[in-house]
């Protein structure tokens, strides 16, 4: 679940609250905790699928030319 809140500090970068949420994910993760291993190696071990391809998707609309009228995917 996201955790982006309009209270925040705003961080003006594209898809802020997408990665935000990304490297909460990752950090909390069994992976990173108990394993102890990189985030690169979390990342290819399927963890926090969901938010990677968010932000994926995010950083691709970006260079995207359809995206200059429709806005930028994500938050």
């Amino acid at each position: 679940m996201p955790k982006y809140y309009e209270d925040k500090e705003k961080d003006e970068r594209a898809c802020a609250g997408v990665r935000e949420d990304l490297r909460d994910c990752l950090l909390e993760s069994f992976c990173i905790v108990q394993e102890g291993k990189s985030v690169k190696q979390c990342l290819r071990e399927g963890y926090c699928k969901g938010f990677w391809v968010t932000f994926f998707e995010c950083k691709r609309s970006m260079i995207d030319n359809r995206a200059r009228f429709r806005g930028r995917k994500g938050y």
